[in-house]
Protein backbone atom coordinates (compact mmCIF):
# COMPACT_ATOMS: atom_id res chain seq x y z
CA UNK A 1 0.00 0.00 0.00
CA UNK A 2 1.36 3.41 -0.96
CA UNK A 3 2.17 5.73 1.91
CA UNK A 4 4.84 6.17 4.56
CA UNK A 5 6.27 2.98 6.01
CA UNK A 6 7.41 3.14 9.64
CA UNK A 7 9.97 0.86 11.24
CA UNK A 8 11.60 1.30 14.66
CA UNK A 9 14.84 -0.52 15.37
CA UNK A 10 17.38 0.17 18.12
CA UNK A 11 16.26 3.75 18.63
CA UNK A 12 16.02 4.67 14.94
CA UNK A 13 12.60 5.32 13.43
CA UNK A 14 12.81 4.83 9.67
CA UNK A 15 10.17 6.77 7.73
CA UNK A 16 10.25 5.42 4.19
CA UNK A 17 8.31 7.08 1.37
CA UNK A 18 6.57 4.26 -0.50
CA UNK A 19 4.84 5.49 -3.62
CA UNK A 20 7.27 4.40 -6.32
CA UNK A 21 4.72 4.49 -9.17
CA UNK A 22 4.46 8.27 -8.59
CA UNK A 23 8.17 8.75 -7.82
CA UNK A 24 7.20 9.14 -4.15
CA UNK A 25 5.23 12.34 -4.85
CA UNK A 26 3.70 13.35 -1.51
CA UNK A 27 -0.07 13.39 -1.31
CA UNK A 28 -2.11 14.67 1.64
CA UNK A 29 -2.32 11.22 3.20
CA UNK A 30 1.47 10.89 3.21
CA UNK A 31 1.85 14.37 4.72
CA UNK A 32 -0.65 13.35 7.41
CA UNK A 33 1.29 10.15 8.09
CA UNK A 34 4.59 12.03 8.30
CA UNK A 35 3.17 14.70 10.62
CA UNK A 36 1.58 12.10 12.91
CA UNK A 37 4.75 10.00 12.97
CA UNK A 38 6.93 12.98 13.93
CA UNK A 39 4.47 14.14 16.58
CA UNK A 40 4.49 10.69 18.19
CA UNK A 41 8.25 10.25 17.79
CA UNK A 42 8.92 13.56 19.56
CA UNK A 43 7.53 12.17 22.83
CA UNK A 44 8.36 8.48 22.39
CA UNK A 45 11.41 7.72 24.52
CA UNK A 46 12.20 4.68 22.37
CA UNK A 47 12.84 6.95 19.38
CA UNK A 48 16.27 8.58 19.50
CA UNK A 49 16.69 9.45 15.80
CA UNK A 50 14.48 9.65 12.71
CA UNK A 51 15.72 8.50 9.30
CA UNK A 52 13.81 9.94 6.35
CA UNK A 53 14.31 8.08 3.09
CA UNK A 54 12.84 6.86 -0.15
CA UNK A 55 14.50 4.17 -2.24
CA UNK A 56 18.05 4.09 -3.58
CA UNK A 57 16.77 5.48 -6.91
CA UNK A 58 14.23 8.07 -5.72
CA UNK A 59 13.66 10.28 -2.69
CA UNK A 60 10.60 12.29 -3.74
CA UNK A 61 9.33 14.18 -6.79
CA UNK A 62 7.77 16.72 -4.41
CA UNK A 63 4.08 17.50 -4.01
CA UNK A 64 1.42 15.52 -5.81
CA UNK A 65 0.08 18.68 -7.44
CA UNK A 66 -3.34 17.34 -8.34
CA UNK A 67 -3.93 16.17 -4.78
CA UNK A 68 -2.43 19.33 -3.27
CA UNK A 69 -4.47 21.76 -5.38
CA UNK A 70 -7.66 20.22 -4.04
CA UNK A 71 -6.48 20.14 -0.43
CA UNK A 72 -8.12 23.32 0.82
CA UNK A 73 -6.72 26.31 2.70
CA UNK A 74 -3.21 26.15 4.14
CA UNK A 75 -4.34 26.46 7.75
CA UNK A 76 -2.85 24.80 10.84
CA UNK A 77 -4.92 21.63 10.25
CA UNK A 78 -3.74 21.16 6.67
CA UNK A 79 -1.56 18.00 6.52
CA UNK A 80 1.25 19.76 4.66
CA UNK A 81 1.33 22.63 7.16
CA UNK A 82 1.27 20.19 10.08
CA UNK A 83 4.26 18.34 8.61
CA UNK A 84 6.25 21.54 8.06
CA UNK A 85 5.80 22.62 11.67
CA UNK A 86 6.42 19.17 13.12
CA UNK A 87 9.67 18.92 11.15
CA UNK A 88 10.80 22.45 12.03
CA UNK A 89 10.11 21.89 15.74
CA UNK A 90 11.26 18.27 16.00
CA UNK A 91 13.59 17.96 19.03
CA UNK A 92 15.56 14.88 17.94
CA UNK A 93 18.09 14.40 15.15
CA UNK A 94 16.76 13.75 11.64
CA UNK A 95 18.94 11.97 9.09
CA UNK A 96 18.01 11.91 5.39
CA UNK A 97 19.05 9.54 2.60
CA UNK A 98 18.47 11.13 -0.80
CA UNK A 99 18.74 9.70 -4.32
CA UNK A 100 17.16 10.18 -7.72
CA UNK A 101 14.70 13.07 -7.42
CA UNK A 102 14.58 15.58 -4.56
CA UNK A 103 12.14 18.17 -5.90
CA UNK A 104 10.43 20.96 -3.94
CA UNK A 105 9.77 19.65 -0.44
CA UNK A 106 12.32 16.95 -1.28
CA UNK A 107 14.95 19.69 -1.08
CA UNK A 108 13.46 22.14 1.44
CA UNK A 109 12.87 19.42 4.05
CA UNK A 110 16.61 18.71 4.05
CA UNK A 111 17.26 22.19 5.45
CA UNK A 112 15.72 20.97 8.71
CA UNK A 113 17.74 17.74 8.89
CA UNK A 114 20.93 17.29 10.90
CA UNK A 115 22.67 14.86 8.53
CA UNK A 116 21.99 14.44 4.81
CA UNK A 117 23.52 11.78 2.56
CA UNK A 118 22.94 11.63 -1.18
CA UNK A 119 24.15 10.26 -4.49
CA UNK A 120 26.15 12.37 -6.92
CA UNK A 121 23.43 12.24 -9.56
CA UNK A 122 20.54 13.24 -7.30
CA UNK A 123 18.48 15.97 -8.97
CA UNK A 124 17.61 18.76 -6.56
CA UNK A 125 15.25 21.53 -7.61
CA UNK A 126 13.09 24.27 -6.07
CA UNK A 127 10.55 24.85 -8.87
CA UNK A 128 8.21 27.19 -6.98
CA UNK A 129 8.50 30.30 -9.18
CA UNK A 130 7.97 28.21 -12.32
CA UNK A 131 4.62 27.22 -10.81
CA UNK A 132 3.76 30.80 -9.93
CA UNK A 133 4.50 30.16 -6.26
CA UNK A 134 7.00 31.23 -3.58
CA UNK A 135 9.42 29.31 -1.31
CA UNK A 136 8.13 27.05 1.47
CA UNK A 137 9.38 25.29 4.60
CA UNK A 138 11.29 28.45 5.63
CA UNK A 139 13.67 27.90 2.72
CA UNK A 140 13.71 31.66 2.03
CA UNK A 141 15.45 32.00 5.41
CA UNK A 142 17.47 28.80 5.68
CA UNK A 143 18.87 28.48 2.17
CA UNK A 144 20.51 31.95 2.07
CA UNK A 145 21.95 31.27 5.53
CA UNK A 146 23.48 28.07 4.21
CA UNK A 147 24.76 29.08 0.77
CA UNK A 148 24.56 32.88 0.60
CA UNK A 149 21.97 35.24 -0.82
CA UNK A 150 23.02 35.30 -4.48
CA UNK A 151 23.40 31.53 -4.80
CA UNK A 152 20.04 31.06 -3.07
CA UNK A 153 18.44 33.40 -5.64
CA UNK A 154 19.83 31.20 -8.39
CA UNK A 155 17.85 28.25 -7.05
CA UNK A 156 14.79 29.96 -5.54
CA UNK A 157 14.17 32.59 -8.25
CA UNK A 158 15.49 30.94 -11.41
CA UNK A 159 14.48 27.49 -10.10
CA UNK A 160 17.55 25.93 -11.68
CA UNK A 161 18.25 22.29 -10.81
CA UNK A 162 21.53 21.12 -9.27
CA UNK A 163 23.09 17.76 -8.61
CA UNK A 164 24.50 16.01 -5.56
CA UNK A 165 28.02 17.26 -6.27
CA UNK A 166 26.83 20.88 -6.11
CA UNK A 167 24.71 20.09 -3.05
CA UNK A 168 27.72 18.68 -1.20
CA UNK A 169 29.87 21.63 -2.24
CA UNK A 170 27.35 24.14 -0.84
CA UNK A 171 26.91 22.23 2.41
CA UNK A 172 23.37 20.93 1.87
CA UNK A 173 24.71 17.36 1.80
CA UNK A 174 27.23 15.88 4.23
CA UNK A 175 28.55 13.14 1.98
CA UNK A 176 27.98 11.51 -1.41
CA UNK A 177 27.71 7.76 -1.78
CA UNK A 178 26.99 5.22 -4.51
CA UNK A 179 23.30 4.35 -4.68
CA UNK A 180 24.06 0.79 -3.61
CA UNK A 181 25.60 2.04 -0.34
CA UNK A 182 23.39 5.05 0.42
CA UNK A 183 20.58 3.62 2.55
CA UNK A 184 22.85 1.35 4.60
CA UNK A 185 25.32 4.17 5.26
CA UNK A 186 22.59 6.61 6.35
CA UNK A 187 21.09 3.95 8.62
CA UNK A 188 24.49 3.27 10.18
CA UNK A 189 24.95 6.99 10.92
CA UNK A 190 21.46 7.14 12.42
CA UNK A 191 22.32 4.19 14.68
CA UNK A 192 25.59 5.88 15.63
CA UNK A 193 23.62 8.93 16.79
CA UNK A 194 21.03 6.77 18.57
CA UNK A 195 23.76 5.05 20.58
CA UNK A 196 25.09 8.35 21.95
CA UNK A 197 23.82 10.02 25.17
CA UNK A 198 20.27 11.10 24.34
CA UNK A 199 20.09 14.23 26.46
CA UNK A 200 23.44 15.49 25.18
CA UNK A 201 22.39 15.01 21.55
CA UNK A 202 19.03 16.72 21.99
CA UNK A 203 20.51 19.59 24.01
CA UNK A 204 23.12 20.11 21.32
CA UNK A 205 20.49 20.24 18.57
CA UNK A 206 18.42 22.70 20.59
CA UNK A 207 21.41 24.97 21.13
CA UNK A 208 22.45 24.80 17.48
CA UNK A 209 18.98 25.99 16.43
CA UNK A 210 18.09 28.27 19.35
CA UNK A 211 19.15 31.59 17.80
CA UNK A 212 16.96 31.16 14.70
CA UNK A 213 13.73 29.71 16.11
CA UNK A 214 11.86 33.02 16.21
CA UNK A 215 12.90 33.91 12.66
CA UNK A 216 12.09 30.38 11.53
CA UNK A 217 8.51 30.53 12.78
CA UNK A 218 8.02 34.02 11.35
CA UNK A 219 9.28 32.89 7.94
CA UNK A 220 7.14 29.75 7.92
CA UNK A 221 4.06 31.84 8.65
CA UNK A 222 4.86 34.52 6.05
CA UNK A 223 5.69 31.99 3.35
CA UNK A 224 2.42 30.14 3.94
CA UNK A 225 0.45 33.39 3.72
CA UNK A 226 2.12 34.32 0.42
CA UNK A 227 1.85 30.75 -0.87
CA UNK A 228 -1.90 30.67 -0.15
CA UNK A 229 -2.46 33.91 -2.05
CA UNK A 230 -0.32 32.84 -5.00
CA UNK A 231 -2.19 29.55 -5.31
CA UNK A 232 -5.24 31.57 -6.37
CA UNK A 233 -3.35 33.64 -8.95
CA UNK A 234 -3.83 33.29 -12.70
CA UNK A 235 -0.10 32.66 -13.15
CA UNK A 236 -0.20 29.69 -10.80
CA UNK A 237 -3.38 28.24 -12.29
CA UNK A 238 -1.93 28.50 -15.79
CA UNK A 239 1.42 26.99 -14.74
CA UNK A 240 -0.28 24.03 -13.06
CA UNK A 241 -2.51 23.43 -16.09
CA UNK A 242 0.55 23.49 -18.32
CA UNK A 243 2.28 21.02 -15.98
CA UNK A 244 -0.59 18.56 -16.32
CA UNK A 245 -0.71 19.01 -20.10
CA UNK A 246 2.97 18.09 -20.31
CA UNK A 247 2.33 14.99 -18.21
Amino acid sequence: MAGVEQQLQDGVLCLTLQRPDKKNALNLLMYQQLADALKQAAVDEQVKVVLLQGQDDCFTAGNDLQDFMGGGDLNQQHPTVRFLYQLAEFPKPVVAAVAGLAIGIGTTALLHCELVYATADTRFQLPFTKLGLCPEAASSLLLPQLIGYHRACEYLLLAEPFDGIAAERMGLVNRLLPASELLAFALAKAHQLAAMPTQAIQSSKRLLKANQQEALHYTLREELNEFQQLLQSDACQQAVQQFFRKK
